[in-house]
C-alpha cells in the first residue's frame, strides 16, 4: 500500500523533513521458533514487517493489518515484546522523505487457517522464516539487530 492519506496530507506540509512516526512490528513465530523475515521493497532490507499506526488506531489493531495488507497473514498477537526508538530507529527514503520510527514490537503467530505469507510485491517483495543463528548473515534493517534477540528471547520464555 502506499502512503496512508494522513501521512499524505503530513508530507504537503513538511516536505521530506524529519518526522517522527509510531509505528508497529509483528515478530511472527512458527512452531519451531524461527522468525518471519520480510525484505522490504522500498530499500531492499530484511526486517519484521509492519507499518505506520493510523490515527485512531490501537498499535495493536496496526499490527495485525499491516501483516494482513504486506503478506496476506491472519495473526495472532500473543504480547508486546518492547517499544523501540533511537537514531537506528530512522531511515532516509530514496524519495528524500526522513522518518524516525518509535515501533512497538509485537510477538505474533499465525492464526489458525492462516494462508501462507505471500508479499503484496510493492512493499514487501520476499519473506522466510529464519532461525536465531540465520539473522545476522541476512542485509537487515538498522534496527534490526538490536530488536531480533530480544524478540526470540521473549520468545523462548513466554512460548505456549
Amino acid at each position: 500500500m502506499p502512503m496512508s492519506p494522513f501521512l499524505a496530507r503530513l508530507r504537503e506540509k513538511v516536505g521530506g523533513d524529519l518526522i517522527m512516526l509510531p509505528s508497529v512490528a509483528g515478530f511472527v513465530f512458527d512452531d519451531t521458533g524461527r522468525l518471519l523475515l520480510a525484505r522490504h521493497g522500498d530499500v531492499g532490507l530484511w526486517g519484521a514487517p509492519g507499518g505506520g499506526v493510523d490515527p485512531d488506531e490501537r498499535p495493536q489493531d496496526a499490527v495485525v493489518r499491516e501483516l494482513r495488507e504486506e503478506l496476506g497473514v491472519r495473526i495472532e498477537v500473543r504480547g508486546l515484546i518492547g517499544v523501540y526508538g533511537g537514531p537506528e530507529f530512522r531511515t532516509l527514503y530514496p524519495n528524500g522523505h526522513e522518518v524516525g520510527y518509535v515501533i512497538a514490537a509485537y510477538a505474533c503467530v499465525l492464526a489458525p487457517g492462516s494462508p501462507a505469507p505471500q508479499p503484496d510485491g510493492v512493499e514487501i517483495n520476499d519473506f522466510r522464516w529464519v532461525p536465531e543463528h540465520e539473522v545476522a548473515g541476512l542485509s537487515t534493517t538498522a534496527w534490526t539487530p538490536g530488536v531480533a534477540p530480544r524478540a526470540f528471547a521473549w520468545w523462548r520464555e513466554h512460548a505456549r
